[in-house]
């Protein structure tokens, strides 16, 4: 027998996604929730009046998870058909039952309602994942809250902020994706009992022409299978626009994540900020030195394909004739576990980082020295003002010396000499030069923005995901 080294294996399978995840998108999931849809479609039958006995549906509950799936692989090589495949094995176990299994049922009660089921599922996994990112990453901005740094705009230095701040701007962009995946789970609705156009013509069949019977049915079908509302209109299946959605979300998230790790990984080259590396971890093969950030580029690098791959439910939604053409299937059965699975990879990374993450504050605030002479010219030009001197004259004397100190640094590579240049000149003689450069003035309200995004946009998941916060960041490799 081959063995998992033989043949191709997903890395999402073997390196990168959670086993929960996993397992929620497993042939054992998929196939056992097939069955206690069929479970739920007789009992509700049963209840509405159909000729079905109790004793049929006991034999049903009792082989949920005993799934011969050597005699499944059989008949779909026999039938070229899953779903009947598994309708027959189901039958071979329970044959009592046999006859009143998917009972006026097309293949998508069984398949749409199993992805809706697994979706919802999975955007909770997802949303819980998200919490934890949103957690570290307040904890890492309110602990840095104070502490200055160069801001940057177009990768220059510009005005300054502070380790927390940014830390808060990477952590707002979660809490968004974060909204939206809740909304994805509170809109999503079950396809419920529809018949194979979306009609429910079998089930009006069978219900002598009673409306309110087969209404009934749809709603004890969901209601069975937890949720509280089902698609008003299909055709053969719930509208593939629905996958498209959650795949754009999901692609929102690598989004989020791929810009926080790139910032992750400018700072470590300025040594400012680096993501955990541990004692025995190598950084490269040939350069013994090197600390490469290794997890974050991962999380960019599965980022990028998740952006990718949310394009494809687009398509599908798109190539959707009529009531349904099966040009679907296949794409769709890689498409959007793979964005699960990806999405879940990429979480875990994250959560990871950002609960280590190491900060370095004196190469901070040797950068903050380097470029404060010229961020504080302003504070001093106003200060030389207030004091009695001529704005414009005053501001030419700042500008002299910050061509010549400018050029010190950028043609003779000599550190920044702008403020012993200042305070060589009897303009400012006055002043209390070294007053004016201490970096907490420069930050403005950062530090109390953490606190206030804490308090309106943290607090609330907090609450919300107290008894899953602290879980997943274990990485596999």
């Amino acid at each position: 027998m081959a063995n998992r080294h033989d043949s191709y294996v997903s890395p999402l399978e073997s390196r990168y996604a959670s086993r929960a995840m996993r397992e929620l998108f497993s042939d054992k999931h998929k196939f056992t929730t097939w069955r206690r849809l069929w479970i739920a479609l007789a009992r509700s039958q049963k209840l509405l009046g159909l000729d079905i006995s109790g004793e049929q549906i006991a034999e049903l509950e009792a082989h949920v998870d005993d799934i011969d799936y050597d005699a499944a692989g059989e008949y779909e090589r026999k039938f070229r058909h899953d779903v009947m495949a598994h309708i027959h094995a189901y039958g071979d176990a329970a044959p009592s039952a046999k006859g009143i299994i998917h009972l006026g049922a097309t293949s998508q009660f069984v398949n749409c309602n199993t992805d809706l089921l697994i979706l919802r599922d999975a955007l909770g996994m997802v949303a819980g994942a998200l919490a934890n990112v949103i957690d570290a990453l307040a904890k890492f901005a309110e602990a840095h809250r104070d502490l200055p740094c160069l801001g940057f705009t177009h990768y220059q230095p510009a005005q300054m902020t502070t380790v927390g701040k940014r830390a808060a701007l990477w952590c707002s962009e979660f809490v968004t994706d974060l909204a939206e995946v809740e909304r994805r789970i509170e809109t999503l609705a079950f396809r419920g009992v529809k018949g194979t156009t979306g009609t429910q013509a079998s089930f009006l069949a069978l219900f002598d022409g009673d409306h309110e019977k087969v209404k009934q049915l749809d709603k004890m079908v969901a209601a069975e299978m937890g949720f509280d509302k089902t698609i008003c209109i299909t055709g053969q299946t719930y509208s593939r626009k629905i996958d498209a959605m959650i795949a754009q979300t999901l692609a929102g998230i690598g989004a989020s994540a791929h810009k926080f790790c790139n910032d992750v990984r400018l700072l470590a080259n300025l040594k400012e900020l680096e993501e955990p590396f541990e004692s025995t971890q190598v950084g490269s093969s040939a350069m013994a030195y090197k600390r490469n950030p290794m997890r974050c580029e991962r999380a960019t690098a599965l980022a990028r394909f998740l952006m990718d791959v949310a394009q494809s439910p687009l398509h599908t939604a798109a190539e959707q004739w009529f009531e349904r053409t099966l040009d679907d299937s296949a794409n769709k059965r890689i498409a959007m576990s793979e964005s699960f699975l990806s999405a879940d990879a990429i979480l875990n990374i994250v959560t990871n980082v950002a609960r280590g993450m190491v900060v370095y504050p004196a190469v901070i605030d040797a950068h903050i020295r380097a470029e404060l002479p010229f961020m504080a010219s302003e504070n001093i030009l106003m200060a030389a003002v207030q004091a009695g001197g001529d704005r414009q004259g005053i501001h030419e004397q700042i500008r002299l010396h910050s061509q010549a100190a400018a050029q010190q640094v950028k043609g003779a590579g000599k550190p920044n000499d702008l403020i012993e240049r200042i305070k060589g000149d009897p303009a400012f003689a006055s002043l209390d030069i070294d007053a004016l450069l201490d970096p907490s003035a420069f930050v403005g309200r950062a530090p109390r923005q953490v606190d206030e995004f804490i308090a309106a946009h943290v607090a609330p998941v907090r609450a919300r995901y107290a008894a899953r916060l602290g879980q997943g960041g274990e990485l596999n490799v």
